[in-house]
């Protein structure tokens, strides 16, 4: 088991009057219920929805439902940059391959483009007619892919700021997505019709759709061709790819399943350790962190020989983790960022 060694409130440091906040309870909408003292007044509450770190380490990202988000030191937390832009909550951030430059999709059906460096926005992409879930990038980052609400998967090219196409038109939320290389025994199909010349190293990648509807769904990226289609117990969450064949997804019934896209009717296995929502996966080492409702944050390793617990959230949802290197990183309702030091695994 293992506790954060830093918590990061990301908040400008100021001197300050200070007083005390009291939780009164959940809300019905999940939002925990706050009063303050010393004349204070809780007028809103922003959750921290999603974070990424920086190919180098160096940097944080994460997004909020104020519709900002911040870059801050991944050391200490010190906040380096706000990003405002987006209209209501932002769902998800991430760092291109660089570490200066960051994906951002929110609730205004926009997707943007932002320098990490003096925070200007430097493009933004408009298409969807809902609001987008999650984000994957292509290789380096000239293409980028996005999922909906609205029910589509969009590629983007991002020299010209324009849509290459609709990946798929699922009728049903996209949850999630994640882009992989495929192992060679996996058959993509060929495209309809030649490829767009701006598509970059989409060839012999996977898509991966995590749907409300229940479904799992798997195509060839520059093909667009099906690979598999999945049925699960529930809407699915959140998706990842653990090698060329291996995947994860994420239930919201707390079902993670393990599928071998050579083999996908049946899963290789289905790892349930409570019914709370599955809401982040991600592949480490060899195994992979999972975060869920309850506020429980897991690193599994092969063969599910051993579990390390990573403490902290209480009962609070852990929306996302991230790493680098022996650094785990994780957001959470309660609006705090928790850092982890694996040192000693």
């Amino acid at each position: 088991m293992l506790v954060p060694c830093f918590l990061y409130s990301l908040q400008n440091r100021k001197p300050s009057l200070y007083g005390s906040l009291t939780c009164q309870g959940i809300g019905l909408d999940g939002i925990p219920e706050v009063t303050a003292s010393e004349g204070f007044i809780v007028n809103e509450i922003n959750k921290i929805t999603c974070l990424d770190i920086s190919s180098g380490g160096g940097l944080g990202v994460s997004s909020s439902t104020d519709g900002t988000m911040k870059i801050w030191q991944a050391s200490n937390g010190e906040l380096r940059r706000v990003l405002e832009g987006h209209v209501f909550d932002v769902n998800c951030c991430r760092f291109f391959p660089s570490g200066l430059v960051v994906l951002s999709g929110g609730m205004d059906a926009q997707l943007k483009i932002w320098s990490a460096e003096d925070a200007s926005c430097v493009v933004t992409f408009k298409g969807h007619k809902g609001g987008i879930l999650d984000t994957a990038i292509v290789d380096r980052g000239r293409n980028v892919v996005s999922g909906s609400r609205d029910g589509t998967a969009r590629l983007w090219d991002c020299g010209r700021s324009a849509c290459l196409g609709v990946l798929a038109d699922c009728g049903s939320s996209i949850n999630g997505v994640a882009v992989g290389a495929a192992d060679n025994s996996i058959n993509l199909g060929s495209p309809e019709q030649m490829p767009s010349e701006r598509e970059v190293g989409t060839e012999a990648k996977m898509l991966l759709l995590a749907r409300e509807d229940k479904k799992l769904q798997c195509l060839g990226l520059q093909s667009r061709q099906p690979v598999f289609l999945f049925i699960g117990s529930d809407a699915f969450n959140c998706c990842t790819f653990l090698s060329g064949f291996l995947l994860l997804a994420g239930t919201q019934d707390g079902n993670i399943y393990q599928l071998d896209v050579r083999s996908p009717r049946a899963p290789v296995q289905v790892i349930h350790r409570s019914g709370a929502p599955v809401l982040s996966l991600l592949s480490f080492r060899d195994g992979f962190i999972a975060s869920q409702g309850d506020g429980s944050c897991f690193i599994v390793q092969q063969d599910l020989d051993y579990v390390t617990e990573l403490t902290g959230a209480d009962c609070d949802p852990v929306y996302k983790v991230a790493t680098w290197e022996k650094q785990i990183y994780t957001c959470c309702r309660d609006g705090l960022v928790r850092r982890y030091q694996l040192s000693d695994l």
